[in-house]
Parts: structure tokens; sequence; C-alpha cells
């Protein structure tokens, strides 16, 4: 029976983030989060470390690098704190909200107040609102935040929530594995998660960074010398994503398995419509940052 109370909470926490994490990913890919670029930014890496943490508030590179957990350090340094700078973390957080309005209202033009946008967003802030913050650190500044009211933007600072929920609880998760920020990312590589190449560029570990932790890795018996899992390696991979699934279970059990239903049901559509017409890919890395594998 628990191992079926598992596997059900696996399963609605899974089918939720698979909704939640494409819509709330038009903060990152629409056209218009680029303006950004000529307000003041260094390019798109810039901006983010602009306004993704300034929810915390105008903090140091340390507090970035423990909230974001897998980048590597010198990365968020070269934009935190400097980032407070160019604009305070106040404005960074209206701003995003600015451009993701343009950018839902321009995707959602044909619809953008209908049954499935509103149902979404009522049933979305039931399951994330009053979640807990313990150990939760970013989820916790954004649930700081006013709720927007308009139906597309309430849905859009949802599905933000749920993310950050989630992200913090995966934290949490990689954290208790005793995984570190690229020790994590070896054992996604090894699951056919990215590539090294691509993870190397868009998280800025090095090379040599990357060949020790498969040597750390090596020596708890999770790799082998090229990368690749062993079974423990796998084992662990696995124990840490049920564990995740387990911390940030908290609104598909809000909802219920009906509330589930109803909400994934209104979810769906406007996903679809945002991967059908090329607003976001739908998964991680995009097409568009995948590099070639090094020849082995």
């Amino acid at each position: 029976m628990a191992e079926a109370i598992q596997d059900g909470v696996t399963t609605g926490t899974r089918r939720l983030a698979r909704l939640f994490e494409p819509y709330h990913s038009v903060t990152y890919y629409s056209p218009e989060i680029l303006r950004l670029h000529g307000e003041g930014y260094k390019g798109w890496w810039h901006s983010y470390f602009g306004y993704r943490p300034a929810p915390m508030g105008p903090v140091g590179a340390k507090v970035v690098v423990a909230a974001f957990y897998n980048f590597a350090p010198r990365m968020v340094e070269r934009a935190v704190p400097g980032v407070w700078d160019i604009h305070p973390p106040a404005h960074s957080i209206q701003r995003r909200l600015e451009l993701v309005d343009e950018a839902l209202r321009r995707a959602f033009a044909h619809d953008l107040a209908g049954e499935h946008m509103t149902g979404a967003a009522e049933l979305a802030r039931r399951a994330i609102e009053g979640s807990d913050v313990a150990g939760r650190a970013l989820y916790a500044g954004y649930a700081e935040l006013a709720w927007p009211s308009e139906p597309h933007l309430a849905l859009w600072h949802a599905c933000t929530l749920m993310r950050e929920h989630r992200g913090d609880s995966h934290n949490i998760a990689l954290a208790a594995a005793d995984l570190d920020g690229i020790e994590c990312h070896v054992l996604m590589a090894a699951h056919g998660h990215g590539n090294r190449p691509t993870i190397l560029a868009i998280r800025g570990w090095t090379d040599d960074e990357w060949d020790a932790a498969i040597e750390r890795l090596c020596g708890r018996g999770l790799v082998i010398e090229d990368g690749g899992y062993t079974e423990a390696g796998r084992r662990v991979r696995s124990d840490v994503e049920h564990h995740t699934d387990e911390l940030a279970s908290g609104p598909a059990r809000r909802l219920g398995a009906a509330g589930l239903d109803a909400l994934t049901g209104h979810l769906e559509p406007l996903v679809e419509h945002l991967t059908a017409t090329g607003e976001v890919s739908g998964r991680w890395p995009p097409p568009h940052l995948l590099k070639p594998q090094d020849p082995a």
C-alpha cells in the first residue's frame, strides 16, 4: 500500500511539473525578454541573474550560488552583485512581469481570458498558495510577491511559484544525497538528459571540474570512468527524483485527484499551444542550446 501511495504521489507531482514548467518558461525564451539586453545588461545570462534571484533582494553571489545550486560560482560572480547597480531588485521584478505580460498577451491573443486560462489560474493558485517555505529560500522570496489580478499573469505567477518550490525541493534532495552542483549534472548527463559540452556551456563549469566530479563519483561507485552510470548511480539518481517528488508533492496533494485532473486538463491545451507555436521547447535543454557530444 505504501508503494502504491508513493507511486501516486510521484505520478501526480511529475504530471503537474511537466505542465507548469513550460508555462513558466515563457519568462526565459520569449523574444520580449531579450529587450533587457538594451536596458543595461550584458546579454541573456547577465539579465537572468538580474531578474530570477531578485525576489530575494540585493543578495550577494554566495546566496545566489546556494539558491540556484548548480551554477559554477564564477558564473554567478560575473553578474552578482553588480546587477543590482544596473537595476535594483524591485525594478527587475516589475520589468520581468511587464515583459511576461506582453509575451503572454501576444502568444494567447486568440483567447487570453478563456475557460482554460481562468480555470487553470484559479486551480494553480489553490494548489501552491500557502506551501511551506522552510528550506526553500527562492520560493519564499517569490511567495512574498503580490498576486497579479489578470488570469494569464496569475497563472504565470502560480506556475513560477510551483517551479521554484520544486526547484528548492530538488536542491534539498541533492544535498541530502551528498551531490554537489556539478556532480548532479554528471549524473544527469549519464541519464541522457543533456550532455557534457552543453551543461558546461550553460552552467559555467570547466572540463577539469567535470573530470574531478567524475573521479569523486567513481570513488563512490556511482559512475564509471567515462561518466556512464553504474547500477548504484542509477539508483541514487532515481532516489533523488523520488525524494524531490515527495518534497514537492504539496500542490498535487492539496488539489486531490479530481482537482489535479481539472488543473492539468486546463493547462494541457495552453502548454500545447506554447510548444506548437515554438514559444517554448517543452524540454530541457532547449534544442537550440544542445551542443554535439564530444567524440569518445
